[in-house]
């Protein structure tokens, strides 16, 4: 929960699900954001990788590509 509170932006994805957060304007409570990093044995759902101030968590080939030109 920590590494949430340090950055600006979230992309998770579930599935064909992305969900972006900005978190300087929208303040998600700890649970959604806990649905939305932690995979079903409690750590950190894979992959996840942290590019300057965006949080990407779970893998989605278009957002990749996006986040990482």
């Amino acid at each position: 929960m920590a590494l949430a509170s340090r950055v600006e932006r979230i992309v998770a994805s579930k599935g064909k699900k992305i969900v972006e957060i900005d978190m300087r304007k929208d303040k998600p409570d700890r649970e959604a954001l806990l649905k939305l990093l932690l995979g079903p044995s409690g750590n950190l759902r894979a992959p996840s990788l942290l590019k300057g101030t965006t949080l990407i968590v779970g893998f989605d080939e278009a957002s990749y590509s996006r986040l990482l030109a």
